[in-house]
């Protein structure tokens, strides 16, 4: 007979050292290992493309309206996230400065390295559409590909995958025009 296990919580997440990358999911506290450069170029880039014209209020000439913000926790159901990526638009999100947030994001990319891409694309793909988060994205920086899901009636539906050398406009930020290739590091010759 084994003892029946009890489930994490989000203060022994929070009670983990400083800098440890963490989740809360089905109970289990997962770990994560720092991002190599590949992966931390996509969640930058991102950041700076699409916070430029949708989140920061500096003249960037964007339509603006959004939050974006850079791996934080965001407790769905009794999960605890951390996209590596996830926006609100900010009538839905007026307090933003909380931990953990407790609103669904209306936008959520996943960057995939070799360490969470099973994770990402079926544990949180899951948890996300059981939530309600509109807009999924995943970037997979060893094939360079952005691939965009959007959730319709409860099921993921492709909004378009996009390699190296397309420009594209992706759900919810059409008003940008995205360069696929600058999201991630130059090719190794």
């Amino acid at each position: 007979m084994q003892p029946v296990r009890r489930a994490a919580t989000y203060e022994e997440l929070l009670a983990l050292p400083e800098g440890v990358r963490a989740e809360l999911i089905d109970g289990e506290v997962v770990v994560a290992p720092a991002p190599r450069p590949r992966h931390s170029k996509p969640q930058g880039a991102l950041r700076n493309f699409l916070g430029g014209p949708f989140d920061d209020d500096d003249g960037h000439g964007g339509p603006g309206g959004w939050w974006i913000f850079v791996e934080v926790d965001v407790k769905l159901g009794a999960h605890v996230v951390r996209p590596d990526l996830a926006g609100w638009r900010r009538e839905r999100l007026p307090e933003p400065d909380v931990r953990p947030i407790e609103v669904a994001p209306d936008w959520i990319c996943e960057i995939l390295s070799e360490s969470n891409a099973a994770h990402d694309r079926v544990t949180k793909r899951h948890i996300y559409a059981e939530h309600g988060v509109r807009h999924f994205g995943l970037v997979d920086p060893d094939a360079r590909t952005l691939e965009a899901l959007t959730l319709e009636a409860g099921r993921w539906v492709d909004a378009g995958s996009f390699d190296d050398t397309a420009r594209a406009r992706i759900a919810p930020f059409e008003a940008v025009e995205l360069d696929i290739g600058r999201l991630f590091l130059p090719k190794r010759g």
